[in-house]
């Protein structure tokens, strides 16, 4: 197997693993009816760039440009780093590590009109960045985010470093 199908190789399982990340944010939400934060909904941001930006790397290394596809993996793996900090980041926050965001919260939207005001207000509940509303295994939504993130982070490293070497042997 050749360094560029090692790295095409790779980087769908990027997507793959990716995507499944994110399905399961929003089944999270929608379906378990877990409100996310703030912080919680910036963290998807990098999903919503680097998933896309592998899709792009995919092809370039379909259309045998590996030196570009090596330059793209590289910025999806500077998005995903990215994204894991922020999950390290609001896990820290949550163990009171650190302080987190003084202007983090989240919720439902507002009432659709005014006579309804008082009662929204009283079923709204705001969500804090600093408080875990699950944990698995010691870890909350952010914890595993940051994982996620640095899995996928590593992946596209070493995507981008097989399609650079499979473009120096050409």
């Amino acid at each position: 197997m050749t360094n560029i199908a090692k790295s095409k190789a790779i980087a769908l399982l990027l997507l793959v693993a990716g995507l499944a990340a994110i399905c399961t944010a929003w089944g999270f939400q929608l379906i378990g009816g877990y409100v996310p934060c703030k912080l919680c909904l910036e963290q998807r941001v990098p999903y919503y760039a680097g998933l896309p930006l592998t899709v792009f790397g995919l092809l370039l290394m379909s259309r045998n440009r590996p030196r570009l596809a090596s330059g793209v993996m590289v910025v999806v793996a500077l998005v995903f780093a990215y994204g894991a900090g922020l999950g390290i980041y609001q896990s820290g926050a949550e163990w009171g590590f650190w302080a987190g965001p003084s202007d983090c919260g989240g919720g439902s939207a507002g009432p659709a009109d005014a006579a309804n005001m008082l009662s929204a207000l009283k079923a709204t509940r705001v969500v804090s960045c600093t408080e875990a509303s699950w944990r698995m295994l010691g870890l909350s939504f952010a914890g595993w985010n940051a994982v996620a993130s640095a899995g996928l982070t590593l992946l596209a490293a070493l995507s981008a470093a097989l399609s650079f070497r499979g473009e120096r042997q050409s």
